[in-house]
């Protein structure tokens, strides 16, 4: 059942996407090489606590961190570590708050120093995705219609979309109906209607789709060892067009490119979510 919130919901679930938005900034200027991913995850927990939320992740199903951290080939789910970040990598970063009982989510894949033009494009395309689809979530378009503007743009720049994993609704909960695929025909599937509060995000590769689970049974790779990236952010059906609510100050309608600090997405299992209901 897709659950429809009210207009003081998606207010207090964009309040908690402001601290989402906000806490991945924070940590976009500790990443630099050397860095350890569990020193990062540990500046976010304690900025989160700190604004009074909580970071949605630690502790859903056993997920022991704040933050999910994949590094390079690693498309989502990463458990921080002693992984030191090193000059040239590719780091996704995602993030759930919640914040007076209400969740927001979202991603961000950042560089750490200099990266490769090939790699500088992968993430330009993996925003101008994420872009596309949420552009897509207005009242009366067809769920599978994000869905679409994903893998189009995807697609048509020669990348792969991870197929076995999804976005899927949020708010109440971390993980709710519906589930969103990153392909598909557009025209299908459920009605977008007001009030419906999606997590959209693009979970793509440089090489195929095709993704294995590491043995913490968690973290989430490419089974070529390409390079990934995932952008994502939570928006809510509105009738005068698509509001994010994960940034520094929500706003209505088409947003800025997704991605950059205060456009920042981010948070744990939720870009997964058919792999862990």
């Amino acid at each position: 059942m897709i659950i429809r919130k009210s207009q003081a919901e998606i207010d207090g679930m964009a309040r908690a996407g402001a601290l989402v938005a906000e806490t991945l900034a924070v940590v976009a200027e500790h990443l630099e090489p050397g860095i350890e991913m569990r020193e990062l995850d540990r500046i976010a927990d304690e900025h989160i606590e700190a604004k009074g939320g909580h970071p949605t992740s630690k502790g859903y199903k056993g997920f022991p961190a704040a933050l999910c951290i994949s590094p390079n080939s690693m498309v989502v789910h990463g458990i921080p570590g002693d992984y030191q970040a090193r000059e040239g990598d590719l780091v996704s970063i995602d993030l759930g708050v919640t914040l007076d009982g209400l969740v927001a989510d979202s991603a961000v894949t950042l560089s750490v120093g200099e990266i490769s033009p090939d790699a500088q494009r992968l993430l330009d395309v993996c925003r101008e995705a994420l872009a596309a689809g949420i552009e897509q979530a207005r009242v009366d378009n067809r769920l599978s219609d994000i869905s679409h503007a994903v893998q189009a743009v995807v697609e048509d720049a020669g990348f792969s979309v991870v197929r076995s994993l999804v976005g899927h609704g949020v708010g109440r909960s971390y993980h709710e109906d519906p589930q969103i695929p990153n392909y598909g025909p557009p025209g299908r599937g459920p009605l977008l209607q007001e009030g419906m509060t999606l997590a959209i995000e693009p979970m793509i590769t440089a090489g195929g789709p095709d993704v294995y689970v590491h043995a913490d049974e968690w973290s989430i790779s490419s089974v070529d060892e390409s390079l990934a990236a995932h952008f994502e952010h939570t928006v809510a059906v509105t009738p005068e067009g698509p509001r994010i609510l994960t940034m520094l100050e929500a706003s209505p309608a088409k947003p800025p490119t997704p991605g950059g600090q205060t456009a920042s997405p981010s948070a744990t299992p939720g870009a997964g979510a058919a792999l862990l209901r």
